[in-house]
């Protein structure tokens, strides 16, 4: 039952492209003085270099590895999976020396079995290829580089055999499930164990923990989706440490609210890169949104939805602050088709097209004004609120109380 009411968090592949930064994306930190390391490829069987070409088509077809011309190159191996099949796996023991080692603990599994007293029913969860729904921070992908017969490629997200990605998935892991852990839940790595003491509560348990995939599933498609953040607050306000649990009408509407906008067919059209573009940005007291459109000659068609919630210090930004940081995080969201076009900015906030010239400017200010200087060419205008349609992606939702 819960399962079938679940059914979109258990897909039979992840879905296209990366998935969504997070604070903690794998780090690769090197012991200083370190080389890069370049190692031979072996040669390699008929089947195994067929198995090779499907399962790199795969890797890059989705995203999880690139090209690269990176200096650190190791060979590919592969490993037999539990359910048959070939795991295609990197030679990482030579860079794994020279990568300082990460301290966060894994639990000892008899520790774990201790948590489970009292309980009588259990449901165990498997995720589906865990390591790649972790991106390594993007300045040290280049460490990661494999070497194949078809060329070199570097990964965007957690690979297996690489030192620290344990650790890194476990503190992720103890992150997402954190409202649950030790009461409901267990983890070990991308094994999760779901107890309860009875039938009723092991189903309310199930539907607690369905429904923070849920979550991280919708942060896969969060550009689809006008007002992520206001939509979502009722739930992420859940996984905040020290946040009494509970799941109430104000949560369920906004899980119900999350799904209908999962089920139309996206209207959003793809960028053209040498077209001008046009972003709406606003704020407001409670976050920062921006839509990112272009013209293909029908008028404007929405490219992306971007907001996200301002966290305490944020919130008390003056409002010139909140507007250009609307602007600084759109640009940052959507640099890869913005760093080299001509960008039109609108807001409702009218003094921000003339920022520049106000005589008392603060030091956040003047370094985010240089920044979008320096990498952008863009110009401000003025748009007024009641057309602006970026003023929806940050007001509260209509489920949000008073």
């Amino acid at each position: 039952m819960v399962i079938r009411k679940h059914a979109d968090i258990f897909p039979d592949d992840l879905p296209a492209g990366l998935p969504p930064e997070r604070e903690h994306d794998h780090q690769i930190e090197l012991e200083p003085g370190a080389q890069p390391i370049v190692l031979t490829q072996w040669r390699q069987t008929q089947p195994d270099l067929d198995e090779l070409r499907s399962q790199q088509d795969y890797l890059l077809e989705k995203g999880f590895v690139r090209p690269s011309l990176s200096p650190f190159v190791v060979p590919i191996l592969f490993t037999p999976r539990k359910n048959g099949g070939l795991r295609m796996c990197n030679d990482y023991r030579a860079l794994n020396r020279v990568i300082i080692k990460s301290r966060y603990p894994i639990p000892r599994a008899d520790k774990l079995i201790d948590q489970l007293r009292g309980a009588k029913f259990f449901s165990k969860i498997d995720q589906r290829c865990g390591y790649h729904q972790i991106r390594v921070n993007d300045a040290d992908c280049y460490e990661t580089a494999f070497r194949t017969r078809y060329g070199s490629c570097e990964y965007t997200v957690m690979s297996f055999g690489l030192t620290n990605v344990p650790s890194t998935f476990h503190f992720t892991m103890n992150e997402v499930f954190w409202p649950l852990l030790d009461k409901c839940v267990i983890v070990y790595l991308d094994d999760i164990l779901v107890y309860s003491t009875t039938w009723e509560q092991h189903l309310k348990d199930l539907t607690d923990v369905s429904s923070l995939f849920f979550l991280g599933f919708v942060n896969y498609v969060c550009r689809f989706i006008p007002n992520m953040a206001g939509v979502t607050s009722p739930l992420t306000d859940l996984l905040k440490k020290g946040t009494f649990h509970e799941w109430g009408g104000e949560q369920q509407a906004a899980f119900e609210q999350l799904k209908r906008f999962l089920t139309p067919p996206s209207v959003l059209r793809i960028a053209y890169p040498h077209r001008p573009f046009e972003l709406i940005i606003d704020a407001s007291d409670l976050a920062v949104g921006a839509v990112l459109l272009q013209d293909f000659g029908e008028g404007l068609q929405p490219i992306a939805y971007e907001s996200r919630n301002l966290n305490p210090a944020e919130r008390n930004y003056p409002v010139n602050d909140k507007e250009l940081l609307a602007i600084i995080h759109a640009f940052k969201v959507w640099r890869c088709y913005l760093t080299s076009a001509d960008v039109t900015v609108r807001t409702d906030y009218k003094s921000l097209q003339f920022i520049r010239a106000q005589p008392t400017l603060n030091p956040q200010l003047i370094r985010w004004l240089d920044y979008l200087e320096y990498n952008f060419h863009y110009r401000v205008t003025y748009k007024r609120g009641v057309s602006n349609i970026a003023d929806a992606l940050t007001r509260p939702s209509i489920h949000t109380t008073a």
